[in-house]
């Protein structure tokens, strides 16, 4: 066991999204995801059976909602997502790393 640091991104090659999984628990996931300028398909949407509980640490990032609800999240912005609420990611910072925490459970 040591401790490590939610903020040190390794130097990547951000052609892909980046989502790496801290915690993997039949009742609990947690994940990093380090986003530069990517989206989900025009007409991808995620369909979760969990809830998601998001949150930008860094960065800026825009969540569309199936009922085209747009929100815009910055650095410290969360939103609980609750199961098959249908949404994308329709924007995020092509500029800077948006570095986010997700929580599944």
């Amino acid at each position: 066991m040591k401790p490590e640091n939610i903020f040190l991104v390794q130097s990547v090659d951000l052609k892909k999204e980046v989502f790496d999984v801290l915690i993997d628990d039949p009742r609990v996931t947690i994940e990093r995801i380090v986003s530069k300028g990517h989206r989900s398909p025009e007409n991808g949407w995620y369909d979760q059976e969990k809830n998601e509980w998001v949150m930008v640490l860094r960065g800026k990032a825009e969540l569309t909602f199936f009922d085209q609800t747009i929100m815009c999240l910055g650095a410290g912005d969360y939103v609980h997502i609750p199961p098959h609420t249908k949404h994308r990611v329709s924007w995020t910072d092509p500029d800077l790393e948006t570095l986010w925490l997700a929580v599944h459970y």
